[in-house]
């Protein structure tokens, strides 16, 4: 269980707003008049100053103090005090976070209110969500000035006071939506013992689970008394309220995915997929150097670098016509090419190597199918057969639309062994997580092409054999792990 506090310097300073329980003063906070036995404590911090030793300093360090989160946190308010702390994490800010902005030199500064990282433009949002994941603080007021180009020169924590009417409805708006646990009336059945985030995006055109599966998911995990809410990116910093992260949106390094896994574990939160998992399987590069190293079996392959021309040649002798060319970090087959001959392999890495400095050569292995086994806490959670797109190579073919082949969905037991073998051996040096292995299956032997950190659950499609029951196993692997994490 959790709660959200709200602290404000007194009761008319909420007058604007929807009554909440959750709303208190700065005396009640300090006094302790809110409820004590509630495991996990958010803080809002609303009050009117936030300088050093003032009434908003001593609110966010009694809440740390409590082991509250709270935000502005005193580090926040400590950075935001001087210019000088703050430029430094603001100097490397992208350029192009300020392409919003008209070019032509003025003198008069741009004044913007962000609202849990939400302004009243929308234009300004990404600076603003940036500026929010850097100092989490409710209401932050930036001033921008031009100087040769837009730069920040001036970032503060403000209160609730003196805003507008229109801005007290996008505060409002922004608070109701970053914290929505705030107006949720009080559940009449008994409180579930546990809270897991999903991490989805609604606008990711191939997600490892559709509405179907989600929705299997939050009943499975109802039934062992965890409450499961979807979250997006924009709710990063209310990762403290739960006991647990289910990333279900596609994971990369250079992706807010990662972010959340960082801070999840940073949390003490169960996470999967974890941040290492994520760093291991993301890259083919590094995939295959594990293989290597682990005698995982796997088609021959080789990592080619974007200086060394001379490699090409090479591999000619080493792997033979056709070649499978992959960006490092490609998935749903996308950034994965073959190459007939010489004249086909230079032209694809010609192109690939604009993408990446390094690249895979593979081996091409063809197979009616490749097999999907699903691999959880080291254990083979499902099996599914996916088949090459009629007339293509692959089991996705990407172009003005995305067509896939089809699919078996088959219990463990009727895997072939070598099969099942190949994966376990290939996901026990990652780690303990939730992993899908792509294997190929040749005159009896199986062959790893790669192991996904976060593979498909899809409702029809790899619950086809197990149904429910696909979800109950998994959520109560997390329902084990956040037993473990309290110590129950």
């Amino acid at each position: 269980m959790s709660q959200t506090l709200i602290v404000i310097h007194g009761r008319r300073d909420w007058e604007p707003y929807y009554p909440s329980e959750q709303v208190i003063s700065f005396a009640d906070y300090v006094n302790g008049r809110y409820p004590q036995q509630v495991p996990r404590t958010r803080v809002i911090n609303l009050c009117q100053n936030f300088g050093y030793l003032s009434e908003g300093y001593y609110c966010s360090l009694l809440a740390e103090a409590r082991g509250h989160k709270v935000i502005p946190s005193v580090r926040t308010l400590s950075d935001l005090s001087r210019r000088a702390l703050y430029r430094l994490q603001i100097d490397d800010f992208s350029p192009s976070l300020y392409k919003f902005l008209d070019q032509e030199a003025t003198s008069e500064p741009l004044v913007l209110l962000s609202f849990f990282g939400r302004t009243a433009d929308s234009r300004y949002d990404e600076l603003a969500r940036k500026l929010f994941e850097t100092f989490p603080c409710p209401i932050l007021e930036i001033t921008l000035r031009f100087r040769k180009r837009w730069e920040i020169s001036r970032l503060r924590a403000r209160s609730t006071r003196g805003l507008t009417s229109a801005e007290e409805d996008d505060f409002a708006q922004a608070l109701d939506e970053f914290s929505r646990k705030v107006w949720r009336k009080k559940r009449e059945q008994k409180a579930a013992r546990y809270d897991l985030a999903i991490l989805c995006d609604p606008l990711e055109k191939l997600p490892p689970s559709n509405k179907g599966a989600l929705k299997r998911f939050i009943r499975a995990g109802k039934e062992l008394g965890i409450d499961c809410e979807l979250i997006t990116q924009r709710d990063y910093l209310r990762l403290p309220e739960f006991d647990g992260l289910f990333i279900r949106t596609t994971t990369n390094i250079d992706h807010f995915t990662y972010r959340f896994a960082k801070k999840a574990e940073n949390e003490d939160l169960v996470a999967i997929d974890d941040s290492t998992s994520i760093l291991r399987c993301t890259n083919k590069v590094y995939l295959a150097d594990l293989f290597r190293i682990h005698k995982v079996p796997s088609p021959r392959q080789v990592v080619l670098y974007k200086d060394q021309p001379e490699q090409l040649p090479q591999l000619e002798g080493t792997l033979g016509y056709p070649i499978v060319v992959k960006i490092p970090d490609g998935s749903f087959s996308r950034g994965v090419e073959k190459a007939r001959d010489r004249s086909e392999l230079e032209a694809i890495c010609k192109r690939l190597f604009q993408e990446s400095t390094l690249l895979l050569a593979q081996e091409f292995l063809y197979t009616d199918f490749d097999w999907r086994i699903g691999v959880l806490d080291n254990e083979p959670l499902y099996a599914c057969r996916y088949y090459m797109v009629k007339d293509h190579w692959q089991i996705y073919r990407h172009g003005s639309r995305t067509d896939s082949g089809g699919f078996d969905t088959l219990p463990v037991a009727e895997v072939p062994p070598a099969v099942l073998a190949a994966a376990l051996r290939a996901t026990r040096p990652i780690g303990d997580g939730f992993y899908g292995v792509d294997v190929k299956e040749r005159e009896g032997k199986g062959y790893v092409i790669e192991v996904n950190d976060n593979p498909n659950i899809d409702h029809r499609v790899e619950d086809k054999y197990l149904g429910m029951e696909l979800y109950r196993r998994i959520m109560g692997i997390m329902l084990k792990r956040m037993e473990a994490r309290r110590g129950h």
